[in-house]
């Protein structure tokens, strides 16, 4: 393969003061690809040569020109160790990427530290090693626990894997628990997603992530759906399905804080939330976001790229945009109108707020206090009410 090396280069990066900064780091190794897919990840045939101790050495010294950039970093309040498959690092990898995180950057007394895993790719001693190298958030995919719907996304792990998976984590001692789920899957029940449910219930977590499926393009999904080989999910089906799920997680004390995020009190994600709330992070690794100021970037792509950029002493940028006040406040309404806190009616214009009357009148959103918050039926058309507003 041929390896771009010329990034870009950053303009001047100036941290606003106050608010959450965060970190996180994309870990982009996969041992197979699942079919509905479309992040930024790599199965061993397809990295070129990279692998997980010259991808550990190249984010190490992204911190390391991180850090210097930002000049006097922040104190950071939540990382989070995404993917890919971090858990492929093994517990003691995931402390090395952690102990990185440390040697160039102050973590706040009480931060938050968060991996994402696969339940493959784990075990009870797996979990130890984590809590021994502070982290204190675990997420696992599950996506289902029914054995067809997980034959359709291709994931490879067995129903009751992922079960197993977060009761060991809550056994080596973490307070802080999600499982993903994933819903409207072509050939999924009801009673398919009443039964998966029931188990993560059933698995004393803290917090579920729900998505309806996605059939996006490139995917090996959507080559299937195109061909007729499984039908596309149906918006109605979907619909149907979030509400299902939504009173069942609600009437087993779970509370939503985000349209598709549910937690018990105290469980919520908070390196979701700053970027929901317009937080800053830096973000490490092979196509990694950052946002800091007005400044978004992101990272080149593949691995060896990023690890060649760094080697030549260079940031791996492939490029940049600062954003004007008109965007931040486009991208502030798009977020925060997701969340249960709701939109402070005083961040809309004139017209927005006019608008917003017409989102009421639906019966899409409410005033709570000065908040536009949604109502049932407005979760199931946020992007709808978002549109409205904007305009």
């Amino acid at each position: 393969m041929t390896v771009r090396t010329a990034p870009v280069e950053l303009p001047d990066l100036v941290a606003r003061p106050g608010g959450p900064f965060g970190i996180y780091i994309h870990v982009p190794f996969c041992a197979t690809r699942c079919g509905y897919c479309d992040f930024n990840t790599y199965t061993p045939a397809e990295l070129g040569g990279a692998n997980p101790d010259g991808w550990l050495e190249a984010m190490r010294a992204e911190l390391v020109l991180a850090a210097s950039r930002l000049g006097t970093p922040p104190p950071v309040d939540t990382v989070f160790v995404g993917g890919g498959t971090p858990s492929l690092l093994g517990g003691t990898g995931l402390g090395a990427v952690l102990d990185a995180v440390r040697e160039n950057f102050t973590l706040a007394e009480d931060a938050e530290v968060t991996t994402e895993a696969n339940p493959e790719s784990t075990s009870p001693e797996f979990f130890e090693q984590l809590r021994a190298a502070e982290f204190t958030r675990v997420s696992l995919g599950m996506q289902s626990a029914a054995q067809h719907v997980l034959a359709v996304l291709d994931r490879v792990h067995s129903p009751g894997r992922a079960l197993d998976a977060a009761r060991e984590a809550r056994r080596a001692g973490f307070d802080h628990v999600n499982l993903d789920l994933i819903y409207g899957t072509p050939g999924e029940s009801d009673d398919d997603l009443r039964r998966s449910l029931d188990a993560v219930i059933a698995a004393c977590v803290d917090h579920v992530s729900a998505y309806a499926l996605v059939v996006e393009d490139g995917t090996a999904l959507a080559r299937r759906v195109r061909r007729g080989e499984i039908a596309a999910p149906d918006d109605d089906v979907l619909a149907h399905r979030y509400e299902l799920l939504d009173a069942q997680l609600t009437d087993d004390g779970f509370d939503w804080y985000e349209v598709s995020n549910w937690s018990r009190p105290g469980g919520e994600c908070r390196h979701n939330l700053g970027y929901w709330n317009g937080g800053q992070w830096w973000g490490a690794g092979p196509g990694a976001h950052g946002f800091v100021g007005s400044t978004r970037w992101w990272n080149v792509k593949h691995p060896k790229a990023y690890a060649q950029s760094l080697t030549d002493g260079l940031l791996p940028v492939a490029d940049f945009e600062r954003l004007d006040a008109a965007t931040q406040h486009m991208e502030n309404v798009m977020l925060r109108v997701r969340m249960r806190d709701g939109l402070p009616v005083a961040m809309l214009n004139d017209g927005e707020r006019a608008r917003a009357e017409t989102v009421i009148d639906d019966g899409l959103a409410a005033l709570t206090g000065d908040r536009l918050v949604l109502t049932d039926r407005g979760r199931l058309l946020a992007d709808a009410v978002v549109r409205t507003l904007l305009d």
